[in-house]
């Protein structure tokens, strides 16, 4: 019988390594955006739609990682706290374009100033170069499986 090659030390797997560091970097965020009122999902769409008006529901979830039913969710929330607005009726087709609505902007400045902070907390102790070569990394590892998404 063949023997075959397992993986070995969990501390020493980059698959295992990068999982805790998405687990701390959600945990980290959590606790930023906290005070803000706001959940990771819903500070990421706004952080989407600030850099791209007019997504649809599909478009957002695919960009946040979660289902489009997730999204319909998220969307609603920040809607009924006016920080994003949709049309009732899809301009063409149906989907519907998501635009955030100025007390949105406030809400994506104060957010995208806390994740900043945990980011850069999360990298203290990097160069820039450092920290370049590590998101061409993981680029890289994205590519390996298949998501270039």
């Amino acid at each position: 019988m063949a023997h075959q090659e397992t993986l070995g030390p969990v501390e020493n797997a980059v698959g295992y390594v990068l999982k805790q560091a998405a687990v701390a970097l959600r945990s980290a965020m959590d606790a930023a955006l906290r005070p803000l009122h706001l959940t990771v999902p819903q500070y990421s769409c706004l952080e989407l739609l600030g850099q791209r008006p007019g997504l649809s529901n599909a478009e957002l979830a695919r960009g946040v990682f979660v289902s489009r039913q997730s999204m319909n969710l998220v969307l609603r929330g920040l809607e009924e706290r006016g920080l994003v607005i949709r049309p009732a009726i899809a301009p063409h087709g149906r989907e519907l374009p998501t635009e955030l609505t100025p007390a949105g902007r406030v809400s994506l400045e104060a957010a995208s100033a806390a994740v900043l902070a945990v980011q850069t907390t999360m990298c203290a102790g990097l160069t820039p170069a450092r920290q370049q070569a590590l998101l061409d990394a993981l680029l890289v590892c994205i590519r390996n499986l298949g998501d270039g998404s």
